[in-house]
């Protein structure tokens, strides 16, 4: 188990081992987060816009300003 120590202004430094494990850097927020038990999580609160390349795939033909918009209206009557 990983430990930290709280200073007299209540500020804490986040041990390296578990900055690594989260992906956290110089910068980063982190949020604490109230579980239904009592206790806390302690979750990265921001990332970088770099993080999202890749999650959407390119499409196999390049989409039509048209297509872009028949998705849009049939999005918007719940189709």
């Amino acid at each position: 188990m990983t430990t930290a120590t709280i200073t007299s202004k209540g500020q804490i430094t986040i041990p390296m081992k578990v900055r690594s494990d989260m992906g956290l850097a110089a910068g980063d927020r982190v949020e604490f987060v109230r579980m239904q038990d009592g206790h806390y999580a302690v979750v990265p609160a921001s990332h970088s816009i770099r993080s999202l390349k890749g999650i959407v795939p390119r499409p196999d033909k390049p989409v039509s300003l048209e297509d872009m918009q028949d998705a849009i209206a049939a999005g918007a009557n719940g189709q």
